[in-house]
């Protein structure tokens, strides 16, 4: 007798390292942009990572994966621009993080894999198919550490 976690049986691959969660109706996709640590290797640089998730209808947020990002990169001495308002980059993040996870739908809007995140999703246990998620909607939200990072000077 095996012991230990097993993938949800409707998974088409293990993904060992997504646990099971209570049932939801998944009823929205997102996903959620963070800070890096500061690159050491370049110190005009700051590093993203970008998480996507499946919201569900009692309001939990349940992580698919976390495995993009992205580099926003400075001129060497300089600052993120003062002149540029902060809603500007505000808005440049989150396409930013809208080009990590998803495509540009005028060039091929089938390119997202909308499969992968639906057996993401039902590793997690939840009921998804990629024709239910293709048609949900899709949020960004930038963590706290994000909106500090777009406040300094």
């Amino acid at each position: 007798m095996e012991s230990g976690w097993h993938a949800y049986p409707d998974a088409a691959d293990d993904h060992a390292d997504l646990r099971p969660v209570n049932p939801g109706r998944v009823v929205g996709l997102g996903a959620i942009c963070d800070i890096r640590p500061e690159r050491l290797d370049d110190p005009d640089a700051q590093s993203f990572s970008v998480s996507e998730y499946a919201a569900l209808d009692d309001g939990r947020r349940v992580i698919l994966h976390n495995a993009r990002g992205f580099t926003i990169g400075r001129t060497s001495g300089s600052t993120r621009d003062d002149a540029v308002p902060d809603h500007v980059a505000r808005d440049s993040i989150i396409h930013a993080t809208l080009n990590a996870v998803l495509p540009d739908d005028d060039e091929n809007p089938e390119t997202h894999p909308w499969a992968e995140l639906a057996d993401l999703a039902r590793a997690r246990g939840l009921k998804a198919s990629a024709e239910d998620l293709r048609g949900l909607p899709y949020d960004v939200i930038l963590t706290d550490d994000v909106l500090r990072w777009l406040a300094k000077p």
